[in-house]
Parts: structure tokens; sequence; C-alpha cells
């Protein structure tokens, strides 16, 4: 591995050569750019199922639906196997955004910034478990952090977890499983990912919404062209957007250095969260946010393959 003043390029197969210091600057400001509209998102999701009350499902499968429309040239040919892109596409769709819209509507946008960084640990454990991977003492101090931090922000007396927290935190087991079980599928074009969990997220959560919701419509036409905009920002600029361009960079460069700098995501979003949705900050969240995400840098780095699961867990 070659170092240089910004990025490490992965050695490839054609001898390509290593990226002159505007394209590593280059690189660079785009992950930057990228973890900034990370950040946004989560804001912005805040903004549309917390203030504005638009129903989180509704607003998940609406999303999704943009996401389909805009993918579709490149949805075939289909993964294989087919089950498992099925599986992965409703675990890292519905079973992550959905989740997380429904725990926005009461936690802040920096808390669940925090909380979401579970996923990391999680992801380690599940591919433990289902993979057989091995953890050596120094992911297991950076696991134990992790789920400190954790801790220390949802604190509460008697231990006691708000329901928001618990959406929080089963949307970041979603992703995490979705991407455990994506290391045992063939690579996947990102692109061709975003295209197939639009696809297979819609139709679930367009039912719930219908059975679970009420007054959608209404709630979303209320807001006009601003909701327009949200979703526009959410399902293009999101997710076919920093998507593709963080899968791209993850194929460019080390896991191993990318990995660690999409702890930007958190910090970007704490600091958005202040100054737009007014978030409240004290010296115990600060402090568990601090634990949590040394840990998670701690697991990052001891990380050997890329990090599929960082686009589903941020954005």
């Amino acid at each position: 591995m070659r170092k240089g003043a910004g990025l490490v390029k992965r050695p490839s197969n054609s001898g390509g050569k290593v990226p002159n210091v505007l394209m590593r600057l280059r690189d660079f400001f785009l992950l930057v750019l990228v973890c900034v509209i990370w950040a946004l998102s989560n804001v912005v999701s805040r903004i549309v199922v917390g203030q504005w009350m638009v129903p989180p499902l509704f607003f998940a499968a609406v999303r999704f639906a943009v996401v389909m429309l805009a993918t579709l040239p490149w949805l075939l040919p289909m993964p294989r196997p087919a089950w498992r892109m099925i599986v992965v596409g409703m675990l890292m769709g519905g079973g992550n955004f959905a989740v997380l819209f429904l725990g926005l509507r009461t936690v802040t946008p920096s808390m669940a910034a925090i909380v979401v960084q579970s996923s990391v640990p999680i992801t380690t454990l599940l591919s433990v478990i289902l993979l057989g991977e091995r953890i050596h003492w120094r992911r297991g101090l950076g696991i134990a952090l992790a789920l400190a931090g954790v801790l220390i922000v949802v604190w509460q007396p008697g231990l006691q977890l708000s329901a928001g927290v618990l959406y929080i935190l089963a949307a970041a087991f979603a992703g995490s499983l979705g991407a455990v079980l994506m290391k045992q599928m063939e690579e996947v074009p990102a692109i061709r990912l975003q295209a197939w969990v639009g696809l297979t997220s819609l139709l679930p959560l367009a039912l719930f919404s219908w059975g679970f919701e009420h007054h959608q419509i209404d709630l979303a036409l209320r807001h006009g062209w601003h909701f327009g905009v949200a979703i526009a920002f959410s399902a293009l600029v999101v997710s076919v957007g920093a998507h593709t361009v963080y899968y791209s960079l993850i194929k460019r460069y080390e896991a191993n250095l990318i990995a660690p700098l999409t702890l930007l995501t958190p910090l970007f979003t704490i600091a958005l969260g202040y100054f737009i949705t007014h978030d409240r900050l004290d010296a115990r969240m600060l402090l568990g946010a601090a634990i949590a995400l040394i840990g998670v840098l701690i697991v990052a780095l001891r990380r050997s393959k890329a990090p599929v699961a960082e686009a589903a867990e941020h954005g």
C-alpha cells in the first residue's frame, strides 16, 4: 500500500497509476460532501416526519418510488441469488430507512446519528455469527467502546429506552443484517443496488402506509413544493447521488481510509442539528458521542474488507 498526501489508492491488477494530488484532493472533498449530504438528510428527514408530521412510512414509500423510477434503466440483469437480493433490498431500504424515519419522529437528528453508529459493531458481530469471521482484541475493544458510548447517550433512569431510540436501533440492525447478507452475493454495482432497494421496498411500504397511516396525501400536500424538494433531495441527491459516489470511492481506495472519514457524518449531523433543528447538546451527550466514535474508529481501522454498509447506515 502506497501513501500519499491524501487518500490511499488500492493497487489494481491493471497496473494503474497512483492518482495525482489534485485527484486525491478532489476525491477527499467528494467524500466530505457525501458526509455533509448524509448529515443533512438526517435533519431533513427529522423536519419532514417530526415537524411537518408527514407519516414516516408514506415518506419512505414516496422516496423509494422516486429512486426506483430514477434507476429503472439499471435494474437488469438481476443480481444473484435473486432471493437474497430481495431480502437485502428490503432490509437496506424499508427495513432501514422506514424504521429510521419512525424513530426520527421523536428522536433528534444528533441523537439518531450517534445511536445509529451501533450498526458498525452490530455488523461486526453479525459477521462473526453468520460468516464465521474472527474478532481480535482491538476490535472487541472498539465494539465495547461504541456500545458504551451509545448507552451513555441514551441513558435514562432505570435504563429505560424511548420508543424512538428502539426504532433507531432496529434500523441499525436491519441495515447491518442487509450488509452482512450482501457479502455473500456477487458484487452489485451501486446504481443497480439502489434500483433493487427501491423496487423491493416500495410495495411493502405502500401497503403498510395504506394500512396503518392516515391522511398521508393531505399532510404531504399541505407543504406543497417544500415536500417535493425534500423528496427530490432524499431520493435523487442522497440515494442515487451520494451513495453512488461513495461506492465508487470504496472501489478506488483502501477501505481502512474511507471508513474512518465517514465518521464526519455524525459530527456534521450534530452540528446541523444544533443550528437547524435546535437539538439539545450537553456534556453527557458529547461524552457519549466521543466514546462511541472512538470505538467505531477502532472497529473501522481493523476491517479487512470494504465496508459495504455505510451508505445504508448514513443516508
